[in-house]
């Protein structure tokens, strides 16, 4: 079993409009009772750290979290690797070309799939900068890859998938000024799933995902604890 899910502090990442996680112990103490308890309370957006994106986080009528079916939520893993591609340029996408690579190696079809794309973003998560691209806290200037437009129409067009993963902050590019693979994966009812950890700890085929957001009433994104299960050893 591999937890794809990063812890939840200060060091969560968001999209720099939304609001930081904050988190403070609010009851830590023994009772007059002699009964020992502790609470705490946190602010956040909902899309911060490992997290996933409902439809109507870009699609105005579009479903909640808690409307997703939870059908959606267990599936195998088709792991699309672009780190080589990434290494050499943060700016790149992954593209139909990565796709069908992917089905040519394996011998399966992405139909029912949760697709993670693994780009190696994943190393530089505790450094911010590298991370984003920029050490600026704002919304532009940042570079890091994600999923091209073509790439996402070509899969709602021609596969049936549950689901996508980046290791990045959001699986649109950092230079993308439309977020059109937003637009195009939630507006077919494709959740995303951003800030995922330890991909490359999951083999490209024979994994299982099971991703599970916080039930949150009329929210388009939610915290998500994300697991992948595999046989040791996978022929």
């Amino acid at each position: 079993m591999v937890d794809l899910t990063y812890v939840y502090d200060e060091r969560s990442h968001r999209y720099p409009i939304f609001r930081k996680f904050n988190f403070t112990v609010t009851v830590n103490g023994t009772t007059d009772a002699g009964i020992w308890i502790r609470s705490e309370e946190y602010t956040s957006s909902t899309h911060t750290g490992t997290h996933m994106d409902a439809p109507s986080h870009f699609i105005k009528d579009g479903i909640n979290i808690d409307q997703i079916p939870i059908t959606q939520f267990v599936a195998p893993a088709a792991v699309i690797d672009i780190t080589e591609k990434a290494s050499q340029n943060p700016d790149s996408e992954a593209t139909i070309d990565d796709l069908t690579h992917w089905e040519s190696i394996t011998g399966h079809s992405l139909n029912g799939k949760i697709l993670l794309f693994k780009s190696g973003w994943g190393s530089k998560y505790y450094n911010s900068t590298a991370y984003l691209g920029t050490s600026d806290d704002g919304v532009t200037n940042m570079v890091y890859p994600g999923i091209s437009p073509e790439a996402a129409q070509w899969l709602v067009d021609n596969r049936n998938i549950k689901g996508v993963g980046v290791d990045t902050l959001s699986f649109d590019k950092g230079t993308s000024q439309d977020f059109g693979s937003h637009q195009i994966l939630l507006g077919h009812g494709v959740f995303g799933l951003e800030n995922v950890a330890n991909m490359e700890e999951v083999p490209i085929h024979g994994a299982m995902l099971y991703v599970l957001p916080m039930k949150i009433a009329g929210a388009s994104g939610a915290p998500t604890r994300v697991i992948a299960t595999f046989p040791e050893v996978i022929f």
